[in-house]
């Protein structure tokens, strides 16, 4: 009569075991980095924030003078050097509009402590630039605000910041 092997001698039940504690290990340290590396992106009082969140934008949008605005981006942005980014506001006939200020936001998403501003040079009557350097390759948002008295207007885009 055989012997009967134990299983825990078969390649496929000890491959089997293998990957399993490879994936709650991985899963474990990817856990870890998530709680030790938290970016904070998210607001303290967001509570508050949204509170009203619907009445502000009903406001908002009734104020709303319906200008157009454009942000022309450079097809390539190198980290460590800088790129020139060129802003255009024209009211809805398309004449230009001067706002009371033009702010470039640059937001990481994965580290808010690399979020920086600057205002835009005003070059004409209703067009603006800055020269902006990015410290760190990858993603990153921008938002272009333009104050005109209590109210501000915002123009989103993104970037992807490579080596050279």
């Amino acid at each position: 009569m055989r012997d009967k092997q134990s299983a825990w001698r078969s390649p496929w039940v000890i491959a089997w075991i293998g990957i399993l504690v490879v994936f709650v290990l991985l899963s474990g340290y990817r856990i870890y980095l998530a709680v030790q590396t938290n970016p904070g992106l998210v607001d303290a009082d967001y509570y508050q924030r949204g509170q009203d969140y619907e009445r502000n934008r009903l406001k908002k949008m009734a104020r709303d003078p319906g200008w157009l605005m454009k942000l022309e981006a450079p097809l390539k942005v190198d980290v460590g050097k800088p790129a020139r980014f060129h802003f255009r506001v024209t009211d809805k006939h398309g004449a230009p509009v001067t706002p009371d200020a033009v702010t470039f936001y640059v937001y990481r998403p994965s580290d808010a402590k690399k979020d920086f501003s600057q205002p835009m040079r005003a070059v004409d009557s209703g067009e603006y630039e800055a020269d902006v350097t990015f410290p760190l390759l990858g993603l990153w948002d921008i938002l272009v605000s333009v104050q005109n008295g209590e109210d501000e207007y915002n123009h989103p885009h993104w970037v992807s910041a490579s080596e050279n």
